[in-house]
């Protein structure tokens, strides 16, 4: 048995506009998660940190940072759509449609609708989607439209990125691996 690849993520040509990817993991965003948002991105907004200040809102309690339920939406859409992407071209359409509390957990999937040719980088093309998340009540959260240049099958600058090894890790009954985990 020879190597396999793992999933090397989606190239410009196995987008078909209509496809919907339920993205595989949900995330559940904690308290610490939105402090440390607040803090790297000097949101200084304080429905996001302080309760006191919260409980007054109509919310009654601190809101998940817009933007940090943007960025988990993004970070859940990676291995479905821009594993091998060369880089987001723009996001459109934004939306918060519901609040996220610290406790929520949150599930994206997207919609292809629209795919090109790249005119002027002939290793990728264009792919806009749409993506949603819901909360674990299956309430939409926040989309938005994002397109982004990604590459082609075959890209030349992806081939080599995976370093060759000296020897094998194992030989065909994996008799090899085994041998030198039990002389360590």
């Amino acid at each position: 048995m020879g190597v396999e690849a793992g999933w090397q993520g989606r190239f410009f040509e196995d987008f078909d506009i209509g496809a919907v990817y339920r993205h595989p993991l949900g995330r559940t965003v904690t308290e610490a998660d939105n402090t440390w948002f607040t803090l790297l991105t000097m949101n200084t907004n304080q429905m996001h940190f302080n309760r006191q200040y919260a409980e007054r809102s109509e919310f009654s309690q601190p809101l998940v940072v817009s933007t940090l339920t943007v960025a988990i939406a993004v970070g859940q859409s990676v291995t479905d759509l821009t594993q091998n992407a060369v880089a987001n071209l723009g996001w459109d359409e934004i939306r918060m449609t519901h609040p996220v509390f610290a406790g929520d957990t949150l599930w994206s999937e997207s919609a292809v609708l629209e795919k090109r040719e790249s005119n002027s980088r002939p290793h990728a093309g264009i792919v806009t989607v749409k993506t949603r998340t819901l909360n674990q009540d299956a309430k939409e959260v926040c989309s938005f439209l994002r397109t982004f240049l990604v590459h082609r099958r075959g890209s030349e600058q992806l081939q080599g990125l995976f370093p060759e090894a000296d020897h094998p890790i194992a030989d065909a009954s994996g008799a090899d691996a085994r041998d030198r985990a039990r002389r360590r």
